[in-house]
């Protein structure tokens, strides 16, 4: 499934979020947006997910399109399985159907938290709580995946294991996802593609290493960077200090 952004613009009142956004987001990769903060990156993706109201287009064909937002209004009550269920929502009705049922536990035992399912949600850890709202997507069996910021608040541990079953899952299931990172590292290390937004614009899109580079860097976040092969074969960037 692919997505054609194509002059897509977002206004607040005057403010003006994203300006001219042309984008493509194609079936099977991963494709991280990056920018300083106000930048515009949750905007565009509420924008995809049909949210809020954008000039230009935005092509999404007859997907089905899953969001994930940065924070979760949920009562701490429910357990672990009846969060991935509401991700049925759009075919639950008064009685919930095997089928609502076996891709409920299909999408935990796709990322391996089925033991989690009896557990309500407020005795998770950060990172079982991420796995879980990201079960609820898979669950309503989407084409078009878009997370806003899923790993902002893990640890370095969780943020891997998130970020390697996201890549994963997109590839078995051959998703179109789009995921905000905050973390220029996690996306050198997990996305496909990278998208560089500043100032509601679109800086640069394309492969990592064409796209994280001292001098863009240095033009949408103001810091010097050293840009780097690390070890085990993926970019690195180390911030320097702040220009000026």
């Amino acid at each position: 499934m692919t997505v054609a952004l194509r002059n897509v613009s977002v206004l607040y009142g005057k403010r003006r979020a994203v300006s001219d956004v042309t984008l493509s987001l194609a079936a099977g990769e991963v494709l991280a947006v990056v920018g300083p903060n106000g930048s515009g990156k949750s905007s565009l993706l509420r924008a995809i997910a049909g949210l809020i109201a954008h000039g230009g287009t935005i092509d999404r064909g007859h997907a089905a399109v899953g969001y994930m937002p940065q924070d979760h209004a949920i009562r701490a009550a429910l357990t672990a399985f009846e969060i991935v269920l509401l991700g049925r929502l759009r075919s639950l009705s008064f009685r919930v159907g095997e089928k609502d049922l076996a891709a409920a536990q299909a999408a935990m035992r796709e990322l391996g938290i089925e033991a989690l399912s009896g557990r309500r949600i407020g005795e998770l850890s950060g990172g079982q709580r991420q796995l879980v709202f990201m079960a609820q997507v898979l669950a309503g069996d989407p084409t078009v995946l878009l997370l806003d910021e899923p790993t902002g608040a893990l640890d370095i541990a969780h943020q891997l294991q998130v970020l390697a079953l996201l890549r994963e899952v997109t590839r078995q299931r051959h998703l179109t996802t789009l995921v905000v990172l905050h973390d220029l590292n996690a996306a050198a290390r997990h996305a496909d593609r990278v998208a560089l937004l500043d100032g509601g614009r679109l800086v640069e899109t394309g492969c990592p290493a064409g796209v994280l580079r001292p001098d863009l860097l240095r033009l949408a976040f103001g810091v010097e960077t050293a840009v780097m092969t690390g070890p085990d074969g993926h970019l690195v960037v180390v911030p320097l200090g702040v220009c000026g």
